[in-house]
């Protein structure tokens, strides 16, 4: 008697790239649900985290390295530099553009939202063993690394 074949829902959603596409809306709306009383997202804390690290960044490096589009990014500071988390300074480099710095305030909200991302994820991966956690995470490390390679 032969296997029977999987339908095609089946075969998709057993596709990694389904998978992990679905952990990965699941873990944003956990951390978005963490964060929601700050009025940011986890790509306005990673423009804070990029800028509080290797900051003062120029716009431009901002948008290269977190590979976020140009528009979006100006949206995003925006609303940063709105709520007073970031501030657009000359850029000693070159006085026509503008390097992002994370002001005292915003680094204050960065470490704050950066503990409950964590335990946001924390909740996420619960169900694996902590040596299941690590594992899994240097797992997408390395696809994402070898991706970046290819490009």
């Amino acid at each position: 008697m032969a296997t029977p074949k999987p339908r095609p829902l089946d075969r998709i959603q057993a596709l990694p790239s389904w998978l992990t596409g679905r952990a990965a809306a699941r873990g944003r709306a956990l951390v978005a649900e963490a964060i929601a009383g700050v009025d940011l997202n986890l790509a306005h804390l990673a423009v804070m985290a990029a800028a509080a690290q290797n900051g003062p960044l120029a716009q431009a490096d901002l948008v290269r390295r977190l590979e976020i589009d140009g528009k979006d990014m100006v949206l995003l500071l925006n609303h940063l530099e709105r709520l007073g988390y970031v501030a657009r300074d000359p850029d000693p480099r070159d006085r026509r553009k503008n390097a992002i710095r994370v002001t005292t305030e915003g680094l204050a909200v960065l470490n704050r939202c950066l503990k409950l991302a964590e335990k946001a994820n924390a909740e996420l991966l619960a169900p694996l063993e902590p040596g299941e956690r690590e594992q899994f995470i240097d797992q997408l490390v390395r696809v994402l690394e070898a991706q970046d390679a290819q490009r």
